[in-house]
């Protein structure tokens, strides 16, 4: 069967994108595990389908790359929306595994867009130990937070902690260093930026890749909750007061941003996740 397949990149994330409007796409496990092949076939951390909704705008199916059916993907996310905006699709709400998912694109090139995707809102973030978070942002993810991130020992670590046996089903393991004791929020009205460096082991990929935009998500989350926990410079705010805040994360593919309002008791709401997503290559391919 031959198909044209669209390639983008997120940050490095980077996905095969195919076009299913008209359903004529059936892809096996192993048809997507060689799309996704680095030398056999086009490479890429997952791949996904633009298909129809009767509902939405369009409809969002992600695969990774070992051919399985995915989680919510942020990068894949933000990437299809831009994939959207160049096929000529006007509006960005779309359906996807966790849910519905708004978009809007905040500069257009046809090669480039910047796209700030929502992200479901999270009402958990469990201790996993004094310097760990388990949350879920439409993917499960362990935050596990580390003096020098850029030594860390990423694939080694993890991939122990992401076949652990505390997650039977898996898990995405990010590793983060914040900026330590430098939180400090002195009006809850006010927003405040705060920079992290993030590095990630996905699920499904088996590997370190570039960036992950579900992970830096939850890594935000799980940095604002570890500060809140040690109630670092707050200047005795009620930390149960809503608060927005804004952080910037550096991957190793680029930066992204995450935002969001903190209302008390693990509840985070209106997340967004902000970031370019970059068109590479189509092709025709038999697979």
């Amino acid at each position: 069967m031959k198909i044209t397949a669209y390639k983008y990149q997120a940050t490095g994330n980077d996905f095969i994108i195919l076009d299913n409007r008209e359903e004529a796409i059936e892809l096996s496990v192993d048809q997507i595990k060689y799309l996704c092949d680095r030398r056999f076939g086009i490479g890429a951390d997952g791949l996904m389908l633009l298909n129809k909704s009767d509902k939405y705008s369009f409809s969002m199916a992600f695969y990774n790359a070992d051919g399985k059916e995915g989680t919510m993907c942020g990068n894949g996310g933000r990437s299809l929306v831009a994939f959207a905006a160049h096929k000529g699709i006007k509006k960005y709400i779309f359906d996807a595994v966790d849910g519905v998912h708004e978009a809007e694109i905040l500069n257009y090139s046809p090669t480039k867009c910047i796209v700030r995707l929502s992200i479901s809102d999270v009402t958990s973030v469990k201790d996993y130990s004094p310097k760990s978070y388990m949350l879920n942002t439409g993917s499960p993810h362990l935050v596990i937070f580390v003096e020098n991130v850029h030594d860390y020992d990423v694939r080694e670590q993890g991939k122990l902690w992401r076949h652990h046996p505390h997650f039977p089903e898996g898990t995405n393991v990010n590793f983060v260093q914040g900026n330590w004791g430098r939180f400090n929020i002195p009006k809850f009205e006010e927003e405040k930026e705060q920079r992290i460096t993030v590095r990630t082991y996905e699920r499904g990929v088996e590997d370190e890749t570039l960036s992950c935009g579900t992970g830096v998500t939850a890594s935000s989350i799980a940095y604002h909750k570890l500060l809140t926990r040690n109630k670092f410079s707050y200047n005795n705010l009620d930390i149960k007061t809503p608060q927005k805040v804004k952080n910037i994360i550096e991957t190793r593919g680029g930066e992204l941003t995450v935002e969001f309002t903190y209302t008390g008791e693990d509840n985070y709401t209106d997340i967004k996740l902000t970031g370019p997503a970059t068109y590479v290559f189509s092709c025709i391919i038999d697979c």
